[in-house]
């Protein structure tokens, strides 16, 4: 008697970049999961672009309502079972347009509230490895759980090239890291859930 094998649950991921940059390294990486993703069976990413987004008023909420753009963009956080996150390092921290789209999502209800996440970015040096460190410290105060292993930090200028002129990631080992932490994302996501058989 043969059995099929369940299918695996359906994991949706809401990608964000901290970059605005049209041809932002960041943004590559999250270009670059996409297509990576393809290949993880159960595993689905849908860009989230957070530059729509006004500065953090509290004068915009409305009885319990905000603006167009921010409730289209908690919506879209609160339908993700977990979040990417590609975090560029400005001043040693994450840029202010992530934290903008942070705290517009924390605001009651927050949306980020027990969603598993992971992290990568690239950069020089360290290649974005400190603005991991403070998102993290982040996520403990909004109950976001992030994987611990594997890490992803790239250093974009260390030869050979790692992106092509346009911003797409070209180097194949760190595509194979990339396809490390999603999979890792996927399995966690799916232990958090408790959609494990």
């Amino acid at each position: 008697m043969s059995t099929v094998a369940a299918a695996p649950p359906v994991i949706k991921v809401a990608a964000l970049c901290g970059s605005l940059r049209k041809a932002s390294y960041n943004h590559g990486l999250l270009r670059a999961a996409m297509e990576i993703s393809k290949s993880i069976n159960g595993l689905e990413i849908e860009y989230v672009d957070i530059s729509p987004l006004p500065f953090l008023n509290t004068d915009l909420e409305m009885n319990g309502t905000y603006p167009p753009a921010v409730e289209a963009f908690r919506k879209k956080i609160l339908a993700a079972d977990s979040i990417l996150f590609a975090s560029p390092e400005y001043n040693y921290s994450v840029t202010g347009p992530l934290k903008n789209a942070i705290d517009w999502a924390s605001r009651p209800p927050n949306v980020w509230d027990a969603k598993a996440a992971a992290i990568v970015s690239t950069g020089g040096g360290f290649g974005g490895g400190r603005s991991q460190y403070h998102l993290r410290q982040i996520g403990v105060y909004l109950n976001l759980h992030f994987i611990n292993k594997p890490e992803f930090f790239l250093n974009a200028f260390a030869p050979p090239a790692k992106f092509d002129s346009d911003g797409n990631l070209i180097d194949e080992q760190a595509k194979e890291k990339l396809k490390g932490i999603l999979l890792s994302l996927y399995a966690f996501t799916v232990l958090l859930q408790g959609k494990c058989e």
